[in-house]
């Protein structure tokens, strides 16, 4: 006898996590098989109130051939090219130049590709009211962020507080969509080239992690904006980066891997509704050999000594 769909919800459940483990379905069914259910990743979010997502994961997939063609060609040559600039040197520069290098600019936006490699969210993807949106200043040779904060929590009998929005850079990738990592660790301070209109804002950020229990970890520091017509160029020491995770800061600190970092991010949420908007000219690193800091923080021992 064939078991319907249904029927399988209601014997697992579909609210909560469900693990992948095997079924034996009672007598009753008449059916002495072994089914193996569906796992819901931890992490995935459903707001209140809106039904689960039951679907299988090949029915989220959206097949075209042609597409899937053009997708070979595109990772074969990211591939070429791997292998020729590990000839040439480190990310395809000589290694003398890798050396000496003392400044760099990783993400200017000087056209419409640039801003592919950013995204935009707000608490629009909870149910909130606030608003982002992003493109091109003016003469094509900045990025402006601007929008509408909104803190009113939705009406959902659950989220209390809302009211955010954020601009996260994309992890960079590799031949056939392998993750890769910047490497920072010849630098160790953060220099970006902005203009606000005066509100405070949070850099976020991200490094990658062994354990998974600290995907969510992330390195964050205060930027204040100015306001008015000025460019400010803001230079903020990596050591002053303190750890949160979902929101929390951290009691036991650690300093960021500067060997693999997988993004950066820009968060607004200082409960002040109205519009605002954020002017970036670049963001780029530099190496200050006057600050000696490693790290501002305190670093708890686990055994202290005696």
């Amino acid at each position: 006898m064939a078991v319907s769909k249904t029927t399988l919800k209601t014997l697992l459940g579909v609210h909560g996590v469900i693990h992948r483990q095997t079924l034996l379905l009672p007598s009753t069914l008449r059916c002495s098989g072994i089914l193996s259910t569906r796992s819901i990743h931890e992490r995935d979010y459903r707001r209140p109130g809106q039904p689960p997502d039951t679907r299988w994961p090949w029915q989220k997939i959206r097949f075209d051939f042609s597409k899937g063609v053009e997708g070979i060609k595109k990772h074969i040559g990211l591939l070429k090219d791997e292998f020729v600039q590990r000839w040439t040197g480190p990310e395809g520069r000589p290694l003398i130049e890798h050396i000496l290098e003392q400044t760099r600019v990783q993400w200017e936006f000087r056209g419409p590709e640039s801003l592919n490699q950013w995204v935009v969210s707000s608490d629009q993807e909870i149910g909130g009211r606030s608003e982002a949106y992003i493109q091109l200043g003016k003469n094509n040779t900045t990025c402006l962020l601007y929008g509408t904060l909104c803190s009113t929590p939705p009406r959902d009998g659950e989220t209390r507080y809302s009211g955010y929005c954020t601009l996260r850079s994309k992890q960079p990738l590799a031949s056939f969509d392998r993750k890769k990592q910047y490497d920072w660790s010849s630098f160790n301070t953060l220099h970006m080239r902005i203009r606000g209109d005066g509100r405070p804002w949070m850099v976020n950020v991200s490094a990658e992690t062994f354990f998974s229990h600290q995907r969510d970890d992330i390195y964050s520091y205060f930027l204040y904006t100015r306001g008015g017509p000025y460019w400010q160029d803001v230079k903020i020491p990596f050591s002053k980066f303190f750890l949160s995770s979902r929101g929390r800061i951290q009691d036991d600190q650690h300093v960021l891997w500067l060997d693999k970092v997988k993004s950066i991010g820009f968060t607004l949420g200082d409960k002040a509704d109205g519009p605002f908007q954020l002017e970036i000219d670049f963001i780029g690193l530099c190496n200050d050999l006057a600050h000696t800091e490693e790290f501002a923080y305190e670093l708890y021992k686990r055994n202290p000594e005696v």
